[in-house]
């Protein structure tokens, strides 16, 4: 046998094994093929491959893992037992810009299924690695390993202290800096993941010099780079006042509020949360947001959105509302309670309408002004109604309830009042009566009240 036959079984190898691997990680992107694959031993004759003389043999096998393992935890949980993940680390550190981000890609889609899944990928040694990737020269190895490192963040708060423990931090906040768009997402949601679990990992964001960055970015177009970033600092915002002051002193405002207005539902939605995270700690933050023209901002945004978009502002006005009379009154003057109470009868879902209940109550629940700017908008009996309504969920219920008895309380606007003397049932007819009374015999509760007694409304 000549040398060009026996080269020619090598080639002949060579090419059975290239179109092996391609037709696999085709195979793999459809979701009918998946169970055949696995029963078939797919994933050992991949594993088998990683370890290829030929460098896009073993980028398209690792490619092919991924694709199988980001299916579902039992796939991924097979690639962790055949011992495939110590050859990807290794590779990590030693190959091309390719097969870095085709491992990459198998560790984020086996850690993002579970803790132990992303524990398995830590334990094997693969942080040290993915973090040494975010330096890399190639701005796709750099994403691949943001992705990586998100998805075992945003497990839980031990996990995400292993990724700041090994160095993710800073350099993901030198890769928000980058000019590429989809890098800049990325990282700043692996941010955001790391953040979201405890002040103390919010505040290793904060000390990298995180905020100031992304607020600057807020002012890019690109609507899903602007979702992540309101995301990111919203996570850092919720724990305490401290880190909320530290977002609003690198100047959120205005800039937050031109977000209220975007075309995208997901950055309207995450720039509400975002002010409601802020407005949500101390009367001095929601003034701020009032004085910033925040309120009046979250009210124009309520009302142009639907659904689940709404809901963050909805929550944002009741804690502007729950600190002070005149936080409430600034609601009112915005006229937020008109907003709320459409919301209250045309949203669908019970969780949005008990959030607009619990908002109105926090607003009625002040003073008789206060009471009277809620009652006259009728909004009363559509509470008893959700009230009294068995469709209605548990928490509407509850919610509804104490609304009704926040604002009858302090209600002294008879006409609202009169429509519950013949439909409401005894437990909130008393607190209706009593307010009757209060109005049309006030002499009884100065009596009581000098004599040191209580008024029975029962």
């Amino acid at each position: 046998m000549s040398q060009r036959q026996v080269l020619k079984v090598f080639e002949q190898y060579q090419k059975a094994r290239t179109e092996f691997v391609q037709m696999v990680a085709e195979l793999a992107t459809r979701p009918q093929n998946i169970e055949t694959l696995q029963n078939a031993g797919v994933i050992s004759l991949l594993r088998t491959l990683l370890l290829d003389v030929v460098p896009t043999i073993q980028q398209t096998a690792a490619l092919a893992l991924g694709r199988l393992a980001n299916y579902n935890d039992d796939l991924a949980e097979a690639v962790v037992k055949c011992d495939v993940l110590p050859q990807l680390v290794y590779s990590l550190a030693e190959q091309n810009c390719f097969y870095k981000k085709a491992a990459a890609f198998v560790l984020r889609a086996v850690g993002k299924h579970s803790p132990q899944l992303a524990q398995a990928i830590v334990d094997c040694g693969a942080l040290d690695t993915l973090v040494i990737c975010l330096e890399d020269f190639d701005p796709g190895v750099k994403e691949a390993a943001a992705w990586a490192l998100r998805y075992i963040a945003r497990h839980n708060a031990e996990l995400s202290q292993v990724v700041v423990d090994a160095g993710a931090v800073p350099l993901l906040v030198l890769c928000i800096q980058e000019p590429e768009i989809a890098l800049k997402r990325i990282a700043a949601s692996a941010l955001s993941d790391i953040a979201k679990h405890s002040p103390e990992l919010a505040q290793t964001v904060v000390d990298a010099g995180a905020v100031a960055h992304l607020v600057q970015m807020l002012l890019n177009p690109d609507a899903k780079l602007k979702h992540q970033i309101l995301s990111a600092l919203s996570q850092v915002s919720k724990h305490s006042v401290d880190l909320a002051e530290m977002v609003v002193e690198a100047e959120i405002f205005p800039v937050v509020l031109t977000c209220l207005k975007d075309k995208d539902e997901y950055v309207k939605e995450n720039a509400s949360t975002l002010i409601r995270e802020i407005a949500k700690h101390t009367p001095e933050l929601s003034q701020l947001v009032v004085n910033a023209g925040g309120v009046a901002a979250v009210i124009d945004c309520i009302g142009s959105c639907k659904g689940n978009t709404r809901l963050p502002g909805i929550m944002m006005l009741g804690y502007v509302a729950a600190h002070s009379e005149n936080l409430a009154m600034a609601v009112i003057i915005s006229k937020g309670v008109p907003q709320l109470s459409v919301c209250l009868s045309e949203e669908p879902e019970d969780h949005i309408k008990a959030a607009a209940a619990w908002a109105l109550g926090q607003i009625g629940r002040h003073t008789p002004e206060h009471a009277r700017a809620v009652a006259v908008t009728n909004t009363l009996p559509v509470l008893l109604s959700l009230y009294m309504s068995t469709e209605s969920s548990e928490d509407l219920q509850v919610k509804s309830k104490k609304a009704i008895k926040s604002i009858l309380q302090k209600c002294t606007y008879l006409p609202a009042l009169e429509p519950f003397l013949y439909d409401a049932p005894p437990n909130i007819l008393k607190h209706v009566v009593g307010q009757f009374s209060k109005v049309l015999f006030p002499w009884i509760f100065r009596y009581t009240s000098a004599e040191g007694g209580q008024l029975s409304t029962t």
